[in-house]
């Protein structure tokens, strides 16, 4: 029995779906579970992190946990609780999801918050995995909208690149990582294959659609910041997603690892495999 929380999120389902398909009991957290599928060997369950007593009876007879929360100050105390729970069930492995570039630089808001969850991992002595992705090529959904209607997409960070991941290569490597004995206690930052940038990326999007030509357009980093928060993102939220653009403008995300090919034995999927299944969702109905 594997405890999967963030089971209904773009990760979470997939590692939930992977574990039901090769016949390992899911129990799948969620703070609705009826938004969980209904598949073969999965448990949904009610959790919340604010919540000890919904955690407590969610952790209680699994041997594992995937421990994904959401972004934000509050993921300290989230996932400290969590593995907290983990401990107090007897599970042999936890399995976290971080961000890039944790622990390497000061004041980078998301790593600082994955901090915390990462040092109790270390601090303990059951077995544990941290994966640190890099930007997911499904955040290229967002761009949806413009695409669909020949829009040009909004481009904060110029032409810096990314070793961008297919969401569904983190999944992978999280199912491996928690099988007994695989890949224990360390952290792995997991990349794509290649370094590519918003401009490239549009263009990759524009051959999968037919040749067609999708343009950007470049949004100055205090422009992108002031349509955030008048959009309702809270400004903190608003200063961590220009602190990454800018990260990324620079060329500071620009880095590629062999982690995924080492632990799944088989190259990351390009931002082009990525764009062809997903063809669908930017394609005017």
């Amino acid at each position: 029995m594997i405890l999967v929380t963030g089971a209904t999120g773009t990760v979470g389902s997939e590692v939930v779906r992977l574990l039901a398909s090769g016949g390992i009991r899911v129990r799948a957290m969620t703070r609705d579970p009826a938004k969980v599928p209904a598949l073969r060997g999965v448990e949904a369950v009610r959790g919340d992190f604010g919540d000890r007593e919904s955690l407590a009876a969610a952790a209680r007879g699994a041997e594992g946990l995937f421990l994904l929360s959401a972004p934000g100050p509050w993921m300290a105390g989230h996932d400290e609780a969590m593995i907290a729970a983990a401990r107090a069930a007897g599970m042999r492995k936890v399995v976290k999801v971080s961000a890039i570039g944790t622990g390497e630089r000061a004041g980078a808001k998301v790593g600082d918050w994955h901090l915390a969850g990462e040092r109790a991992l270390e601090s303990g002595d059951t077995e544990w995995t941290v994966l640190r992705p890099s930007s997911f090529a499904s955040n290229a959904l967002s761009w949806a909208a413009q695409i669909r209607t020949g829009a040009p997409i909004p481009n904060m960070m110029g032409q810096g690149r990314q070793g961008v991941i297919d969401p569904r290569d983190v999944a992978e490597v999280a199912v491996r990582a928690l099988t007994p004995g695989v890949r224990a206690r360390e952290a792995l930052t997991l990349t794509g294959p290649e370094l590519i940038s918003v401009p490239g990326m549009a263009g990759v999007l524009g051959e999968v659609l037919g040749g067609r030509r999708v343009e950007t357009v470049d949004v100055p980093l205090e422009v992108y910041r002031e349509r955030l928060v008048a959009a309702g993102v809270d400004p903190v939220f608003a200063d961590v997603a220009v602190d990454g653009a800018e990260l990324v403008a620079r060329d500071g995300n620009a880095r590629l690892t062999g982690e995924v090919e080492l632990v799944l034995g088989r190259p990351p999927r390009t931002f082009a495999a990525w764009a062809y299944d997903h063809r669908d969702a930017f394609v005017a109905v």
